[in-house]
């Protein structure tokens, strides 16, 4: 390859793999198909919403993103079904009115006006829902204005909805929900957040449940990492073989940006040496420039987290965990995390030799990073962030604390 085919090449991997943006091409999307199958049951359904829910990392967002895609190719191919399709991220400060005035602005129109005479001419004119109803103050404004517009199926995408912090606006969507459903409005309304998400919208109105698919993202399988891997580099023209996609997988720890930052530095790795098959040296590289080229944040939670004046095993500790067997939601026990500290040791290590550091490690001096449930001798944790499993287990390969994930 001259500098100029590496050059685009490596142009390419970047637009292609993106682990600080969700995934926005339906054809670049991988997995999740019973989540998707959902999602449009529920769209195809009157008086039923949904929300998706699960944790960072998990690609929920980039669901939600392809969903608007998606749901233009059914259109395509099925004249029966035209929808109308807005969305929003929300932020702490989000209130309804401003939600939904994101929502609406989002969702173009096309006015027509008839002129008189035997032969009148039509007029167009290029809006936005929200020019139909501009103040918008209560569910029962957002009923009406749904209920006004015939011909088409509205589907409104809300993430984040867990950042939100004013009060009253959690309330409201449940109310806006629970006015669409007990009415039948040919509308859906698809929330995004993570898991607590689902409590904190019923506990607001606990009658709305009925109406409220429940849709969790569960981390992704390697199967479906795998399936993230071959779609991508299929897209560029590179391949590579199962054992580069199983480290791959098995570092990502089934969260989708993972795979995506190590391919991303992997495959320009081999585009470095003017190769179009990624090698296991290739994922080393990636290894190194995920750990150097983590966000400050993460970087000064784990040394917050590692760090002592005295000799400590803390980081070895922090690295077990992130190895340790979980449970679906996350959460490992004491007795979990003895086999990989053992391995990471080389002698056999029991349970009292690190569980001052499990508590700790829940503690504000060190971080907290991790989370604890439970009672006495049956506490359970789990990682804070859970982004920062995969960079632990990076950082303990770069710093040789553990020579393989085997």
């Amino acid at each position: 390859m001259t500098v100029v085919d590496i050059a685009i090449l490596k142009h390419k991997i970047a637009k292609t793999f993106t682990p600080s943006a969700p995934i926005d091409r339906y054809a670049l999307f991988a997995g999740r198909n019973e989540q998707v199958n959902r999602l449009m049951n529920a769209v195809s359904q009157k008086g039923q919403h949904a929300i998706l829910f699960g944790e960072r990392g998990v690609g929920k967002t980039s669901l939600a993103t392809v969903l608007k895609e998606l749901l233009l190719i059914v259109q395509e191919k099925d004249q029966t079904f035209q929808a109308a399709v807005g969305s929003t991220n929300c932020e702490a400060t989000s209130t309804f009115q401003s939600i939904w005035k994101a929502i609406l602005n989002d969702m173009p129109i096309t006015f027509r006006e008839t002129g008189m005479g035997l032969i009148p001419t039509v007029n167009e004119q290029k809006g936005t829902f929200a020019d139909l109803c501009p103040e918008l103050n209560s569910a029962e404004d957002i009923r009406h204005l749904f209920e006004s517009v015939k011909g088409k199926q509205v589907i409104v995408i809300i993430d984040e909805i867990d950042q939100i912090r004013t009060p009253g606006t959690a309330k409201s969507i449940a109310d806006t929900i629970k006015t669409l459903s007990d009415h039948a409005v040919n509308a859906t309304i698809i929330l995004v957040g993570v898991a607590d998400s689902v409590d904190n919208l019923i506990a607001e109105h606990a009658s709305i449940e009925r109406a409220l698919v429940q849709i969790k993202m569960e981390r992704m399988s390697p199967e479906e990492l795998h399936e993230i891997i071959d779609k991508g580099l299929k897209e560029i023209e590179m391949h590579a073989d199962y054992e580069v996609k199983r480290k791959i997988s098995a570092l990502s720890q089934g969260l989708p940006h993972y795979t995506h930052l190590l391919v991303l530095h992997a495959a320009q790795a081999a585009a470095e040496s003017s190769r179009l098959n990624l090698m296991l040296a290739d994922v080393d590289k990636a290894i190194e420039k995920a750990v150097n080229g983590a966000q400050q944040s993460t970087v000064s939670a784990y040394h917050q987290a590692t760090t002592s004046r005295r000799g400590n095993l803390y980081a070895q500790v922090l690295t077990a965990c992130a190895l340790a067997k979980k449970d679906d939601l996350s959460y490992f026990s004491s007795s979990e995390v003895r086999d990989p500290m053992s391995k990471i040791m080389g002698k056999p290590y029991e349970i009292p030799a690190f569980s001052q550091h499990l508590n700790d490690f829940c503690d504000e001096d060190r971080g907290p990073i991790l989370q604890k449930t439970g009672y006495a001798r049956r506490y359970r944790f789990r990682f804070c962030n859970p982004l920062m499993e995969p960079y632990v287990v990076m950082k303990a390969l770069s710093s040789q604390h553990i020579k393989t994930l085997d």
